[in-house]
Formats: structure tokens, C-alpha cells, sequence
């Protein structure tokens, strides 16, 4: 019951990932339909319901466009698990400022990079052109598409494929 399930507004774009009781009840209550049951059944005493995989909202949800929040997870995520000054993939990275907060860096997607805790420490709270060191790809926030939102759940569930492709 804890699966997770696509959640699409009215005009079929996704807008969240809820579990499989959540879309149960949404759909039980009228507020969805569902569009793709690629999970086989739930039996209740009374009935047989199927099991969501994809469920629309009946009505438009009008809400802001969604933005990736800057966690380190994300740093990392974006950054593909790589040093972002040696190339380096290892388990043990850390986040960096490009530009150190003490000099009047900020926090933000511009300014964060993934790095090894040898170039950090190398870098210290130094500037780039200080110490000769370069960033293999300039820091940007990434982009608050579908496939970067969802699309981690795409190799587990093939059948969301359609309807977060082209968000």
C-alpha cells in the first residue's frame, strides 16, 4: 500500500508522487480517476479495486512551477557524484562554495559545487584564481522538469514513462 503512484493534473501533467493509499482515496472520493493500473488487484471484503500505477486529478490544480530545493542531496545529484574539480567519484564528498561564504558567497545553485574532501581542503576558503584550481562544468540550477523530478522512479515503473517524457 505504500508503492508509490504518478499523480497528473486535469490537462495530464505530473505534479506529485502520493502512495498507493493515498490514490486509493483520492479516487474513492471522486477527486481522481485512474489511468493506468498496472499493479493487479486489492481485495477488501466487499470488493475488488484495482491497484493505481498512474491517477489524473478530475479537477486543474493551478499552483507555482515547481523549483528543485538546494540540499545537499541535490548538489549532489546534479553534480552527477563527481568532484567538480579532480573528477574524482567517490562515496565521501562534500559540498563546496565556489566563492566562500566569508567573502560574501552565497548560498545558492550558482555558488554550491559537489567536491572530494581533498580538493575542499586543498581549496579551503580561498578563491579559485588564488590557488590555480578550475570547475570541470559551471554551477546552475538544474531544471524542475519531469524527468528530473520523477524520473529516478522510471526505471522501476516503465509504464509512467509516457506521462512524464515531454513535462
Amino acid at each position: 500500500m505504500n508503492e508509490p503512484v504518478l499523480v497528473l493534473n486535469a490537462n495530464f501533467e505530473p505534479i506529485n508522487v502520493c502512495s498507493t493509499r493515498r490514490a486509493i482515496s483520492l479516487i474513492l472520493s471522486g477527486k481522481a480517476g485512474m489511468v493506468v493500473n498496472g499493479r493487479g488487484h486489492i481485495r477488501t471484503i466487499s470488493e475488488l479495486l484495482p491497484r493505481p500505477s498512474v491517477i489524473r486529478l478530475e479537477e486543474q490544480i493551478h499552483r507555482p512551477r515547481p523549483r528543485v530545493k538546494l540540499t545537499r542531496r541535490e548538489v549532489f545529484r546534479r553534480d552527477n557524484y563527481t568532484c567538480q574539480y579532480c573528477g574524482r567519484r567517490d562515496g565521501g564528498l562534500t559540498v563546496d562554495h565556489v566563492k566562500p561564504r566569508h567573502q560574501g558567497g552565497e548560498h545558492t545553485w550558482t555558488n554550491v559545487v559537489a567536491a572530494c574532501p581533498a580538493c575542499n581542503h586543498r581549496k579551503g576558503s580561498r578563491n579559485l584564481d588564488e590557488i590555480h584550481m578550475h570547475l570541470l562544468h559551471p554551477p546552475k540550477e538544474p531544471p524542475a522538469s519531469a524527468v528530473y523530478l520523477y524520473g529516478r522512479h522510471l526505471n522501476e515503473f516503465m509504464e509512467w514513462e509516457p506521462y512524464i517524457i515531454g513535462w
